[in-house]
């Protein structure tokens, strides 16, 4: 038996038995203001939360001795994805990074890691009643069992990693992942989407990387596992913290990846100002990208009527739906917008001059790319989350529990904000007060 498998059983013990999780339920049934009974508009049903796990407890009962000092740290950011894992009310979920932030030095921002030792994880929960349950959790990990941690991977292409102060530079990793959508696959292995590459990441059933795929050109050295430039290289210019975040599986195998945002392409304010991002298909079969789709966002103010900048726009879960159809979900920090789209062969535009990034203007540049003939995939709007009661803010999971039924599940970035503000004089985390959440809200006209 692998030292990995008896860590996975230790989890077990750690979080679902001896640890108390504090419950914090929030029970809302309620839709659009002035919207009658709710039962004929989108509602949420039901709400569970996850209690406190120390974060230090949780990751040593995985990979005992990475994590020396949690800074208070509880476990969070499991939000980053939502996947259903077959019997009601287990779903599989992953975390990002780990706890980061930023803090401004001499007028420039620093991305802090305050638990370097972290390891992004698989966690498999359990909603019962108001309460979100850690059943099992593996971390990921390279050949050797040894943790991937979540800090950067090249200088001078990713953030420079920093202490929890922002006072002393840590090292980059190779083996880093910010791992964020998660799907898994018919042999029991999974499939993850990472912000740095941004990466397409095949994880065994028990959590090794078997392969990451990149860009081509990317020039990843390092790394303990075989990493594959199998993904255009037009991905070289997303914008930093903002690679894949969208991942889901089609009925056929076949995996759609979305690009958080638009690329910085050909610079960083083109990538700021537009609205059209890009969506990637897979297959594991030919372990090659076969399709790629461009993707138009509302007008941030059409998603989020108290917003008014573009860069604020992004995808953060795209959830098949049968067929060639995905839902996506086009949000800001505070509010979110699921559309649904198809997948037609005719919005194809692999290896079409798109990709090349010396085209002027860019795909990213155009005003309009209906126009240009570029065809963009065409969607429909089926809930407008930010009007529904009782869903939180930076909702970054959606899964397909039934026809009527979705599963939602917030990122509270491990309670964490941004500023040196985030710890107190001692180095110890003053937390956000934000909690895990899984949402359960009911489309009356089905999806």
């Amino acid at each position: 038996m692998s030292p990995h498998a008896t860590g996975r059983r230790r989890a077990h013990r750690l979080v679902a038995g001896g640890v108390p999780l504090a419950v914090i339920a929030a029970l809302a049934a309620a839709g659009p203001a002035g919207a009658g009974d709710g039962h004929h508009t989108a509602h949420v049903e039901r709400t569970a939360t996850l209690g406190d796990v120390p974060l230090a407890a949780f990751s040593n009962a995985l990979l005992p001795g990475t994590v020396g000092d949690d800074r208070g740290v509880d476990l969070g950011g499991i939000g980053s994805d939502i996947y259903p894992a077959g019997r009601k009310g287990e779903f599989w979920t992953v975390t990002d990074r780990g706890p980061n932030g930023q803090i401004k030095v001499d007028g420039s921002k620093r991305r802090t890691f305050p638990v370097p030792g972290f390891d992004p994880a698989i966690v498999k929960i359990r909603v019962t009643g108001s309460t979100v349950k850690v059943l099992d959790a593996m971390a990921i990990t390279i050949a050797s069992g040894k943790a991937v941690t979540g800090l950067s991977n090249q200088q001078g292409r990713d953030e420079a990693p920093y202490t929890y102060d922002a006072r002393t530079p840590l090292t980059y990793n190779p083996n880093g992942l910010d791992t964020e959508g998660i799907v898994r696959a018919a042999d029991g292995s999974f499939w993850l989407v990472d912000e740095y590459g941004p990466s397409l990441v095949h994880v065994s059933a028990r959590g090794k990387v078997l392969t990451r795929y990149v860009p081509k050109g990317l020039g990843l050295t390092g790394a303990d596992y075989p990493v594959v430039e199998a993904l255009p290289s037009v991905l070289l210019h997303r914008k930093i913290n903002r690679g894949f975040e969208g991942l889901a599986q089609l009925p056929g195998g076949d995996l759609v990846m979305a690009v958080q945002s638009p690329l910085s392409l050909p610079d960083t304010d083109a990538g700021e100002a537009s609205r059209t991002t890009r969506l990637l298909r897979f297959s594991p079969k030919k372990k090659a990208i076969t399709a790629e789709y461009a993707y138009r966002f509302d007008a941030v103010n059409v998603v989020d009527p108290g917003e008014d900048d573009t860069s604020e726009l992004k995808i953060s879960s795209v959830v098949a739906v049968g067929g060639n159809r995905l839902l996506v979900e086009e949000r800001t920090d505070k509010a979110a917008r699921l559309q649904l789209v198809r997948l037609d062969r005719a919005a194809n535009i692999l290896g079409s001059r798109w990709d090349d990034d010396t085209t002027s203007p860019s795909l990213e540049q155009l005003d309009d790319p209906k126009t240009s003939g570029v065809p963009v995939l065409r969607k429909r709007l089926v809930v407008d989350l930010g009007t529904v009661a009782g869903v939180p803010g930076k909702i970054e999971g959606v899964a397909r529990v039934d026809h009527d039924t979705l599963a939602l599940i917030n990122d509270n970035d491990f309670g964490m904000t941004d500023g040196a503000e985030a710890f107190d004089e001692d180095g110890r985390l003053v937390d956000s007060g934000i909690e895990t959440s899984v949402i359960y809200v009911r489309i009356p006209h089905g999806i």
